[in-house]
């Protein structure tokens, strides 16, 4: 998953007004080569080595092309050129005879530096050019002028800069704009760095400077030079063509998207690449060509080089924080085709102090045995180079693979790490205690069983519902809202569904008693029955205990799927909703209740609320005694509904009294209270001596009552004053790592249910566990550089770097 980045060649722009030129790379020169004009490089100072069209200091035949830019190899060839003779008709300047110049030394000059020049500006480090000594100050030349002035061009012999564009223009033609040119940057060169930024402003404005610009710029390219030139452009067109195609991906990845329907030209990224055409026509010309850009195999690596980014990014944050400490959460599902699907996510505490619980991926698992998964497991953080050492936490659902003492996964991993906490999912805990409780009631559970019923056939029959739509709509008491079936695991969600049913209960009543009139028997018999049962005054009733009890559960178990949750802040909401379970076990609350229901069934004209009949035991089993008999209706249910409150507060002390919870209470009493536990000893991270110093400076300076406090008192300290608290910090980090839930998995499955439909079946593992990471950390996806997606897509293959040169 790592990417890594290629050297490419420089490419200089040199311009002067509005004429601009590119120039390859020292590389492509025929010279001994040297450095750019920043001195990067091995031999800081080493010339840039010229692109010879003929020889260099030691070459055969053709023009010679001698330059100070080669060392020593440069000053060899400096010798050979000035003691050799140009062959006939290419060795004449602009204004003299080949007569007149070997009696003009100036002129000589002139034709040497003319020769010298290579085939772009020379332009070392300034260190390496000479200074210019004034009466009490030394001037240097400065890099910046190189970079504002491209045409400017160091010439070692001279110890002066010349107009590299004029020096090689006036020195092979004849022009009336000779006289008027400076010579100071056409043979002499110019070195009076008092007046350079003028001299160059001068220079690069005047008429000669412009003809001399023109010529370059219209003058026959070689072919070499050519050739050059059309593999850059193409390779340039195609950069941007995979750039279009590698956004399309993105983009259909983050939305959950298919690629392909049921032929590729049918597909959503080929329609998306002819939109995308449709203004550029290089685009649109490169698919044309018939590039295999597009094909199954390589949407797979792209895919799967953008997935393994994201989660590299992840697993680079956690090995980057000064602490290494990690918890596991884990679920499992099956997907559209029948496949057991486990997702995996992590949990850490960022350099802000924040829970951050990320998802890494689906896994597919032969078996769902607890070894089978814990293995899986392991392999995962092996993979991704996470220590098994640094593992503190794991988050699981109760189901007996999972949680299991002996073989479940928990235990396997506490084997080899025994600091790895286990905690039972506390949205799992909430939701077998309303199960629980809502068992322990007769009332209770028939009148939610009714609303499933009716939200089963407000589903099946279109008729029914156009006649509850009509009834609800025409009644103005209460808003229309559609009637669901109740899910048969998630018991926290069925609130709003039995509100429902009570806010429209007469809508509901003629809608089941238009619908027992109708001519279809099944469906006429199931709406009798349901009409008749909620004419009873008992199903009311039961409703309204019902949303009472499941309400204050509900809202806990919404408060508890949060990523930053942690498990203090999970027992104190806990405590809180128990707290006000106890509080309505009262005379008070219930009869409110009661007469709430009594009064609905008055206004609705249904059945009074009755006691069911109840048998008398045999005198054998009760003797003389008389039996306990509840002399009204309200006695008899409040007996009922007391029982499903303790039943809540029960269930709460139990299921929230796991061994892992009591050992991080103390984890957190000691970074509460300050007093120390020989728990701390156990874990290698934390020194026992240093943390009861510090956290004695921490109570002395920072009084506070909770984790989150002492988080936000550390975040708001300065880096000194913080690390002088380190252990404390450390100990914050192990107790808030571990997560109170296991909700970031569950919400994995709802991106597995749009990616793997029932079209999209054939999807293999590694593509739907990419496409799953894309469309999950859709914010991590977005931030991506798509270059450098590209360029690791490029390094895979030789042929790839040829067709598309590199990217960064």
């Amino acid at each position: 998953m790592q990417f890594y980045s290629h050297t490419i060649p420089n490419l200089f722009v040199c311009h002067a007004s509005t004429y601009f030129c590119k120039v390859t790379d020292s590389r492509e020169a025929g010279g001994d080569g040297g450095e750019d004009r920043g001195g990067r490089g091995k031999e800081a100072g080493r010339d840039r080595g010229a692109e010879a069209e003929g020889e260099d200091g030691g070459g055969s035949g053709g023009e010679p092309t001698v330059g100070d830019r080669g060392g020593g190899g440069g000053r060899q060839a400096e010798t050979e050129a000035g003691n050799s003779q140009a062959p006939a008709g290419r060795g004449q300047t602009g204004t003299c005879s080949e007569d007149t110049r070997e009696t003009d030394p100036g002129r000589e000059r002139s034709d040497q530096h003319a020769e010298e020049l290579g085939s772009c500006p020379h332009q070392p480090n300034s260190c390496f050019i000479q200074t210019q000594s004034l009466t009490k100050k030394t001037l240097k030349f400065q890099d910046s002028w190189f970079r504002k002035h491209t045409w400017l061009h160091y010439s070692k012999a001279l110890k002066g800069v010349l107009c590299f564009y004029c020096a090689k223009y006036f020195a092979i033609q004849k022009s009336s704009l000779a006289s008027k040119a400076d010579g100071a940057f056409i043979t002499t060169g110019f070195s009076n760095w008092k007046k350079a930024l003028e001299k160059f402003h001068q220079h690069e404005n005047s008429d000669c400077h412009a003809a001399a610009m023109t010529t370059y710029l219209h003058s026959k390219q070689p072919i070499t030079t050519q050739l050059s030139t059309q593999l850059q452009k193409q390779q340039h067109e195609a950069r941007n063509s995979l750039l279009k195609i590698v956004g399309g991906i993105m983009y259909l990845a983050r939305q959950g998207n298919a690629f392909r329907g049921h032929d590729s030209e049918e597909g959503n990224l080929h329609q998306l690449m002819i939109y995308k055409a449709e203004d550029d026509a290089e685009f649109n010309s490169w698919l044309q060509r018939g590039n295999n850009f597009t094909s199954p195999k390589i949407l797979n690596e792209i895919i799967k080089i953008i997935g393994n980014k994201i989660v590299y990014d992840i697993v680079k944050e956690i090995l980057s924080l000064p602490l290494i400490q990690y918890s596991l959460i884990i679920d499992g599902t099956q997907d559209a085709a029948g496949v057991e699907q486990e997702s995996f996510c992590l949990r850490f505490i960022d350099k802000n102090l924040q829970p951050r619980e990320e998802f890494i991926g689906l896994y597919q698992v032969t078996s769902t045995t607890g070894e089978n998964i814990a293995s899986a497991a392991k392999d995962v953080l092996l993979r991704l180079n996470l220590p098994l050492s640094q593992l503190r936490g794991q988050a699981y659902d109760g189901a007996a693979n999972m949680s299991g003492r002996m073989q479940g996964v928990q235990a396997h991993l506490k084997k080899e790490q025994p600091l790895a906490v286990y905690v039972h999912c506390g949205p799992h805990c909430i939701n077998l205690i309303t199960q629980a409780a809502c068992a322990s009631s007769t009332i209770i559970r028939d009148a939610i069983h009714l609303v499933h019923e009716l939200g089963v056939l407000f589903h099946q029959s279109m008729k029914f519902r156009a006649i509850f739509a009509t009834i609800a709509k025409s009644d103005h008491t209460a808003p229309y809202t559609s009637l669901k079936p109740l899910c048969p695991t998630r018991w926290t969600v069925r609130t709003p569904a039995i509100r429902s049913v009570l806010n429209q209960y007469h809508s509901v009543l003629a809608a089941t008693e238009e619908m027992a009139q109708s001519s279809m028997m099944d469906v006429a018999a199931k709406a009798s029955g349901l009409h008749e049962k909620f004419l009873r005054g008992n199903t009311l009733l039961g409703l309204l205990l019902a949303e009472d009890v499941m309400s204050m559960l509900e809202e806990l178990n919404i408060s508890l799927q949060q990523r930053r949750q942690t498990t203090s802040g999970m027992l104190a909401a806990v405590e809180h909703v128990k707290r006000g379970i106890q509080e309505k076990r009262s005379e008070g609350h219930f009869g409110q209740l009661y007469m709430r229901a009594s009064q609905v069934v008055t206004s609705v004209s249904l059945q009074p609320i009755k006691m069911p009949h109840v048998r008398m035991p045999p005198k054998r089993f009760t003797g003389p005694a008389m039996q306990h008999q509840h002399h009204t209706a309200q006695d008899y249910y409040r007996v009922q509904y007391f029982g499903t409150l303790d039943t809540v507060v029960t269930q709460c002390s139990e299921r929230f009294s796991q061994e892992g919870l009591q050992r991080l209470q103390k984890l957190e009493n000691i970074v509460i209270t300050g007093k120390m536990d020989t728990l701390i000893n156990e874990y290698p991270e934390l020194d026992a001596m240093s943390l009861d110093i510090q956290l004695k400076m921490f109570k002395a300076n920072y009084p506070s009552t909770s984790l989150s406090e002492v988080a936000e008192i550390l975040k708001g300290m300065t880096p000194e004053v913080r690390h002088l608290f380190r252990e404390v910090e450390a100990l914050l980090r192990l107790v808030m790592v571990v997560p109170a839930s296991s909700a970031e998995a569950e919400r994995s499955f709802s991106a597995l249910r749009r990616l793997k439909t029932w079209l999209r079946t054939s999807m293999t593992q590694t593509r739907l566990n990419n496409l799953a990471v894309c469309h999950v950390h859709q914010d991590k996806l977005d931030a991506l550089d798509r270059r450098q997606i590209c360029q690791r897509f490029v390094e895979m293959n030789g042929e790839r770097l040829r067709t598309f040169g590199a990217f960064i």
